[in-house]
């Protein structure tokens, strides 16, 4: 089903894809592409919880369009990854687009790899679709969150692994901001439409607060792209532990004021 949303979250990837060059600058033809949403909860997009599904179609359709042989949308849920992906409409709209959602739900799943350069992270078991996949697509949803104050594109990609409670019990920052020096995500999307302020990561109808900043932040530099999103969402990008980390380990820059943002109205 459509949510209440309607077209606008695609109608404005249309305009920041576009602004980047097109998907043609990160698909080539003939290319398998992996796209993680935050599909964690069993929660409506309209709760603030989930990724758009709206948005998740729209990049897909764009993939196939640039040439994609093969598009898969997966995340490792919390709750029930069945519900979940129904729920939150992810599903449908990966269908709508063509495109095949896949479990996340058991360790036969998950391959280890080694992390190279990480202190905590030295090794982690990472869903094999990631590892086969072309292009990583990351479509965080921005929110708050009671352990590492937002989540954004960085803390998203803890969905592609099997043990999460291994980051809570070393360091999560550290563990979140090293993920990525064994693969960055090519392209990082973040859905700021609806942003859970208060109440996350789940948020609930009595205790979450939502603000309707009608905003997308579309970057291959992940640090960038959250410390964005950290100034969307109305805090420093230096009160982030793993954005600050990020930006220490080189993977990409949360000095703003350094790059040449286009803003665009839609």
């Amino acid at each position: 089903q459509r949510h209440e949303e309607g077209g606008e979250p695609a109608g404005m990837f249309d305009e920041g894809i576009a602004a980047l060059g097109g998907m043609g600058r990160f698909v080539g033809k003939g290319q398998t592409v992996a796209i993680k949403p935050n599909a964690s909860w069993a929660a409506e997009p309209e709760q603030g919880a989930t990724t758009s599904p709206a948005l998740v179609e729209r990049i897909v359709e764009h993939c196939r369009e640039a040439g994609a042989r093969r598009v898969y949308v997966l995340d490792h849920t919390i709750e029930s990854w069945r519900t979940s992906y129904r729920v939150t409409g992810i599903e449908w709209a990966a269908k709508q687009a063509d495109a095949s959602v896949v479990p996340a739900n058991s360790r036969g799943y998950y391959q280890e790899v080694k992390v190279p350069g990480a202190k905590n992270l030295s090794s982690v078991m990472v869903h094999e679709q990631v590892l086969e996949a072309d292009v990583l697509i990351n479509v965080p949803i921005l929110k708050d969150h009671g352990s590492t104050r937002i989540t954004a594109s960085m803390k998203n990609l803890m969905g592609l692994v099997w043990d999460r409670w291994y980051y809570h019990a070393n360091d999560l920052h550290r563990c979140i901001a090293e993920f990525p020096l064994f693969r960055a995500p090519d392209l990082n999307v973040v859905d700021a439409y609806t942003v859970m302020l208060r109440g996350g990561p789940r948020g609930s109808s009595h205790r979450a607060e939502l603000a309707r900043k009608r905003m997308q932040i579309i970057s291959p530099d992940i640090v960038a792209a959250d410390a964005a999103a950290a100034e969307t969402f109305g805090i420093a990008p230096r009160e982030v532990g793993h954005i600050v980390i990020g930006d220490e380990l080189n993977l990409g820059t949360m000095n703003l004021d350094q790059l040449n943002i286009k803003r665009i109205r839609v």
